[in-house]
């Protein structure tokens, strides 16, 4: 799971308006490599399906688009990245629709935000899919560190459980809150981490082995879901 590489030997910057559309990609690209769903296998391979992006840019670092993977609009071209199977390029439905949220600190400052922008993102999707039933994603990761630290430009905030809550400190509560959007998605992925972004940039599962089970799980439900429905 790439999800880990946003705060792995790396400073995790929140406002870098690129990193959701990262785990998203990275989804759609283990939905390939588990190879559940033969339909969407073959919808890859033969680019007729793509990841919907705006940017006309080459490479990786322009892979961005806003989570959602349909069918190619008649006459585009299809862009492919060294490395990927998955191509990118304008889509005319969507198919599958993947909204990722980052809680690393402030969680409950942003917690009725981000609850907002995760139901407005399922009903984004559902009307850009036309007469199509979308599957929707929700892929909320929430930091679980004693101390964490944010950076703005050339400013640092570093967490004193005080004014500037720890992590650990808010993170049930967050979790829990999200209860109340679940529903609205076909899968809801919460990944719970230990990231202090702090030098060495050191990164940990809560629970490496459950995460995992649990995010393949999804991806072998999502396949299931694209066999059955597309």
């Amino acid at each position: 799971m790439e999800f880990r590489k946003l705060f792995e030997s790396t400073k995790y910057e929140h406002r870098r308006s690129n990193l959701g559309d990262f785990v998203a990609m990275h989804l759609y690209e283990d939905l390939v490599a588990i190879k559940k769903s033969e339909r969407y296998v073959i919808s890859v391979e033969s680019m007729s399906r793509v990841l919907n992006v705006q940017n006309k840019r080459k490479g990786i670092e322009a892979r961005r688009g806003d989570g959602t993977f349909g069918e190619l609009i008649v006459g585009a071209v299809p862009q492919i990245d060294r490395g990927y199977k998955v191509a990118r390029g304008p889509v005319a439905t969507i198919e599958i629709g993947v909204e990722v949220k980052i809680l690393a600190k402030a969680m409950i400052k942003q917690i009725d935000r981000v609850q907002s922008d995760l139901t407005h993102q399922v009903l984004n999707f559902k009307k850009r899919a036309g007469s199509q039933k979308p599957i929707c994603v929700g892929v909320v990761g929430i930091n679980y560190a004693d101390v964490t630290t944010s950076y703005e430009g050339d400013r640092f905030y570093r967490t004193d459980g005080s004014k500037y809550k720890h992590p650990i400190q808010e993170a049930e509560q967050a979790r829990t809150r999200l209860a109340a959007v679940r529903d609205s998605f076909d899968e809801f992925l919460i990944l719970k981490f230990r990231a202090q972004n702090e030098p060495p940039y050191s990164f940990e599962w809560v629970n490496a082995e459950e995460t995992q089970l649990e995010y393949s799980a999804a991806l072998m439900r999502i396949s299931n879901e694209y066999q059955n429905r597309f």
